[in-house]
């Protein structure tokens, strides 16, 4: 297994007049088969079993966990973690050599008490961390309520720990009622995804999408490495953030003389990162101006730390300069740009201004367009003529805004 890595600049032209410049970097990533390999799957269900679970909720989410383990290989691990306000372990980490038996012991769980999602998280890490070797580990973790008897300062750090050992969490919120800036810290801190599960048909497919991803995965514990040459810099605020498969930011680690961000598992889906640069006075002719790579871990060969070979990003500095946009990047620009709107226009209705959040999401909803997100568009429009009508977001309302600022939805 190989990394596909490909730096393009917003417009790799640059004025030799001009004492600074600022250009947009896309780095495009994936992990890159020479076989048919695929690298064992370590899963871990961490499910929300509380009293609000009782009925249909409950029912459903059984059956897409059982629907899951249809799909997992005899090299696989699968183990099952529930809680309420406590948190126990249903089915211990191990091989699916007896489905019926781990089926059994799934049907048996009755809806009952209260959310404790730190519980939850620590008594799946511990299973995970049982079959955690020379595999891709992944959590998955649904819960529908807030998490009251918990504490989220703790979940948070509980992703953090998780990421420091390679171990993959993604949040689903089911209904209507759980804490999407809880859930969401917790994905993008260990590196997973945030799924909405509005109504419970919705579940199977959900489940499915995400065991889907977590197949992709050919490469864990990745970091791009950037090596900047003099007369460039990062921009300070918020200066690299993944853009695909959905947005994040993505916190800045120095190592050095370089520059590192970590990406966690890389899949055969492509991932785009985009880095905020500056760059100083040059002179006239082809430069170059950083130097990108990936270091990495290759279960399937039990390797680690691996890295790969340096790619130069190269500017042509123009004494009589013509613009040279890359349609590519603008598209990433653009999906970054509808992120960080809806972040804005979520802010400002904190704090009362739904004036402000209406022109925001409205703001949003064109950049969807421009994008070509019409799905983002609608959503983010609707929301936008509703604050503007004096009526409030409903919580379905909320997470939709939320989950379409992260995702481009293209119809």
């Amino acid at each position: 297994m190989k990394v596909s890595l490909q730096p393009i600049l917003s417009d790799s032209h640059l004025d030799a007049t001009q004492n600074n410049s600022q250009r947009q970097l896309s780095i495009s990533l994936a992990a890159v088969s020479e076989g048919n390999e695929r690298l064992p799957l370590n899963l871990c269900l961490v499910l929300d079993h509380s009293g609000s679970m009782e009925g249909e909720p409950l029912r459903t989410v059984k059956s897409a966990a059982i629907a899951l383990l249809e799909k997992l290989n005899p090299s696989d691990r699968i183990s099952l973690v529930a809680f309420d306000h406590r948190a126990k372990t249903i089915v211990p980490n191990q091989e699916p050599s007896d489905i019926g038996q781990i089926e059994r012991q799934i049907e048996k769980l009755r809806a009952d008490g209260g959310t404790a999602i730190d519980e939850g998280i620590k008594l799946g890490l511990e299973e995970v961390s049982k079959g955690k070797q020379d595999n891709n580990s992944q959590i998955f973790l649904l819960t529908d309520g807030e998490n009251e008897h918990g504490d989220n300062k703790r979940c948070v750090k509980l992703a953090e720990i998780a990421s420091e050992n390679s171990i993959t969490l993604n949040a689903l919120g089911f209904g209507k009622h759980w804490n999407q800036d809880v859930l969401e810290r917790i994905a993008d801190t260990a590196g997973g995804a945030l799924s909405y599960i509005e109504t419970p048909e919705q579940a199977t497919n959900e489940f499915g999408r995400l065991f889907q991803r977590a197949q992709s995965v050919g490469l864990t514990n990745a970091h791009l490495v950037f090596e900047l040459m003099p007369n460039v810099r990062l921009a300070e605020l918020k200066p690299i953030a993944q853009v695909a498969p959905e947005t994040i930011e993505l916190p800045v680690l120095n190592e050095g003389t370089q520059i590192a961000v970590r990406l966690g598992d890389l899949m055969k889906e492509e991932r785009v990162v985009l880095a905020n640069l500056y760059i100083g006075r040059l002179a006239p002719g082809r430069q170059v101006i950083a130097n990108v790579q990936v270091r990495y871990d290759d279960p399937v060969a039990g390797q680690s730390g691996i890295v790969s070979e340096k790619v130069p990003v190269f500017a042509e500095v123009q004494a009589a300069y013509v613009p040279s946009p890359n349609p590519e990047v603008q598209n990433a620009i653009l999906a970054l740009a509808k992120y960080r709107q809806t972040q804005i226009a979520e802010a400002k209705l904190q704090q009362g201004d739904r004036v402000g959040a209406a022109t925001m999401l409205q703001t949003a909803a064109k950049t969807a367009l421009q994008l070509g997100d019409n799905s983002a568009a609608t959503v983010l429009q609707r929301s936008a003529t509703q604050l503007q009508s004096g009526e409030d977001l409903s919580e379905s309302d909320r997470k939709k805004t939320r989950i379409v600022s992260k995702t481009i939805l293209q119809e």
